[in-house]
């Protein structure tokens, strides 16, 4: 007589080996959707910084307002807010983004992206500038 199918050992031996490649692909998957999140919020602040300086060229002073830049507060997908800091007649700004919602509200690593006038660009969290703008 001839057996058809598998034995309880080997379907446990291959659900075992599915919950380890699993245990290792996950964190990896997580941090990759992160650093994404994280690209919409440097490309968001990159632009609003290039639309300030233009925004400068036309009326000789910074705005405070987002709006002004023809930029919405939130990023496209909602993930980041947008805030300018600026002195009137001081000829400084910076953009802060800053998590709202999804995966970049759960980032402790870079829990704000900052630009300024100079196009320094810092952040605050656990991780380093450099790995929060992804240099």
């Amino acid at each position: 007589m001839k057996k058809n199918g598998f034995t309880l050992i080997e379907l446990m031996i291959v659900v075992a080996i599915i919950g380890i490649l699993a245990a290792v692909a996950y964190p990896s998957y997580t941090q990759y959707v992160v650093k994404s999140a994280r690209a919409e919020a440097v490309t968001a602040l990159i632009d609003a910084a290039n639309r300030q300086e233009q925004f400068f060229v036309d009326n000789y002073d910074y705005t405070t307002v987002v709006a002004n830049l023809g930029l919405q507060a939130a990023t496209e997908t909602g993930l980041y807010t947008l805030a300018i800091a600026s002195v009137a007649n001081s000829r400084a700004f910076t953009i802060t983004a800053t998590p709202a919602s999804g995966v970049a509200a759960t980032d402790s690593g870079c829990t704000s992206l900052i630009i300024n006038e100079l196009s320094i660009k810092t952040s605050t969290g656990t991780e380093t500038a450099d790995e929060c703008w992804g240099r």
